[in-house]
């Protein structure tokens, strides 16, 4: 499938060469270009024939550029193509656990193995097609991020409900005969694929290794906007012990026979149990951070870090703060000591019920403006509200509920400030820096 040509920057090397907007790519050296993967793997040479289709005739284009520059064609779209939408019915899908009338976009399921490489987003490989397998192997993409969440073909299946999840783990001993890295993420649904199941995903993931660098294990959320689907319960607190205690037994396995942990359940697992958080250590790189594995962790190092750097003053601040229920003692106990620290600092920290998608739903990045707004109503705000980054979506001017920080601001009258996700930002935030 060829690509048409939206723009071609002045004085850029397509500009130079005589390609013009309107043009339709159909090859790069020989290499038919049918999306944003094609195009990014075969335009890295110096030296570039172009086949294009103008009008309906066929021409050839010889660009000359370095090695690494871009061409200075553009698309309409960044993926050349449609975005892939996801084909299954997973029975945790939170998507679908999402009410009525929000933003259109937020109904999307994302399924796109391109997005897995440009982007780092998990896909379930359903979506495959042969030519795709061959192309990730030949182009080496990698690495490419899986939710795996079970190796058991037919309760994969059941949970995915799609005939094709069960060819999971083939499409991944190819990748990983073939030299491609995987991450790997394990949605836990309690009676589903915790206990032995999970015990024999960790195996079999695990006899991947090194081709399977990492492997999360995290939760499912449950919303209470639930009408009609399969009925799950969250861990209760054994639950999660017994998931914290099969992790880890693997992952001392892991780490005595290859030297890494490999396998690591989310924070959240260890904050139903009732367990303390690890040490830095134990999440080696924090491979999948992302997936709230180590996250708590990183955070209180990185503060940690940030108030030893930062010489004890005086200052006259007073600020307060927003935060999903599971994370309050943490930015409590970070608050405690700033406030120790720099005398005249006040801090107000408010952990805020998710009545939105249903107080089961605990962490920040989930948070809906109306909640922070009514929750917030009537307490001491002082001179800022921080806002935490993980609230917000679309390029970080919208909450989940389309509120935007302006209208928090407004409502609350008081100052809204966003804060990055990380120890130090977290610190200039307080301080107002």
């Amino acid at each position: 499938m060829a690509v048409i040509i939206s723009r071609v920057i002045d004085r850029s090397p397509a500009h130079l060469g005589g390609v013009q907007a309107g043009d339709t790519l159909v090859a790069i050296n020989g290499q038919e270009i049918g999306d944003v993967l094609d195009y990014r793997f075969y335009m890295l040479e110096s030296c570039l024939q172009l086949t294009l289709l103008r009008q309906g005739r066929s021409l050839s284009v010889t660009l000359v550029k370095e090695e690494y520059d871009e061409t200075g064609m553009e698309f309409d779209t960044y993926l050349m193509d449609a975005q892939k939408g996801c084909k299954n019915k997973c029975i945790f899908c939170f998507i679908d656990q999402l009410p009525k009338g929000l933003r259109e976009s937020l109904y999307f399921k994302d399924d796109d193995s391109r997005l897995s490489f440009l982007f780092g987003n998990y896909i379930t490989l359903t979506n495959l097609t042969r030519h795709e397998i061959d192309r990730i192997i030949k182009m080496h993409i990698s690495p490419v991020n899986i939710s795996v969440h079970t190796t058991n073909p037919e309760l994969r299946v059941q949970m995915m409900k799609n005939p094709h999840a069960g060819e999971v783990l083939a499409i991944m001993k190819e990748f990983a005969q073939a030299g491609i890295k995987m991450n790997c993420q394990l949605v836990l649904c309690p009676g589903y694929n915790d206990g032995e199941e999970l015990a024999r995903s960790l195996n079999d993931l695990g006899a991947l290794y090194p081709a399977v660098q990492s492997v999360a294990a995290v939760p499912v959320g449950l919303s209470r906007h639930r009408e009609g689907l399969t009925p799950l319960s969250p861990f209760t607190r054994e639950q999660a012990a017994a998931v914290v205690d099969t992790m880890e037994t693997f992952g001392n396995e892991f780490l005595a026979k290859n030297g890494t942990r490999l396998c690591y359940p989310a924070d959240e697992f260890y904050l139903k149990a009732g367990r303390p958080l690890p040490d830095g250590a134990f999440y080696e790189e924090y491979a999948q951070i992302e997936n709230g594995v180590g996250m708590w962790t990183s955070f209180k190092e990185e503060f940690l870090d940030a108030l030893a750097d930062t010489p004890a003053r005086s200052i006259q601040r007073e600020v307060s703060l927003v935060t999903g229920m599971a994370a309050l003692p943490l930015i409590e106990e970070c608050c405690r000591l700033a406030e120790d620290k720099f005398e005249g600092l006040t801090c107000h920290v408010y952990g805020i019920r998710n009545e939105f998608f249903g107080e089961q739903i605990t962490v920040t990045g989930l948070l809906t403006g109306q909640d922070i707004m009514a929750q917030l109503k009537g307490k001491a705000l002082g001179d800022a509200l921080l806002l935490p980054s993980a609230t917000l979506r679309r390029e970080g001017d919208l909450l989940l509920d389309d509120t935007t920080p302006e209208q928090i601001s407004q409502t609350l009258n008081v100052p809204v400030q966003i804060t990055d996700g990380d120890g130090y930002s977290f610190l200039d935030g307080l301080l107002g820096e």
